[in-house]
């Protein structure tokens, strides 16, 4: 699924116009972008967490040479899917 079709099926659901979903869901995604970046954690309950996480610096190995190279240290985001989100995926009924 891509973002049209999830802005088409949004709409859908909620029955509004598909450029309303669209600015939500734009919305929603720069709101999740901006407070991960400035360190924070974005929770949605039933879904799953934003957040996040430090990167050591490591060493590695370029493919085509086969030379070590210094991989600095870095922040990336993470994602961890809530117990709602993991129930559906796994094909089970979520308990009440």
């Amino acid at each position: 699924m891509n973002k049209a079709e999830l802005i088409e099926i949004a709409a859908k659901e909620a029955d509004i116009s598909k450029a309303a979903a669209g600015k939500a869901l734009d919305a929603v995604i720069a709101a999740v972008v901006k407070a991960v970046s400035k360190g924070d954690t974005v929770t949605l309950v039933g879904f799953g967490t934003f957040k996040s996480a430090k990167r050591a610096a490591r060493t590695g190995k370029n493919p085509q040479t086969g030379a070590t190279i210094k991989i600095p240290a870095t922040t990336v985001p993470k994602f961890t899917a809530g117990a709602g989100f993991k129930t559906a995926v796994a094909g089970k009924k979520a308990k009440k």
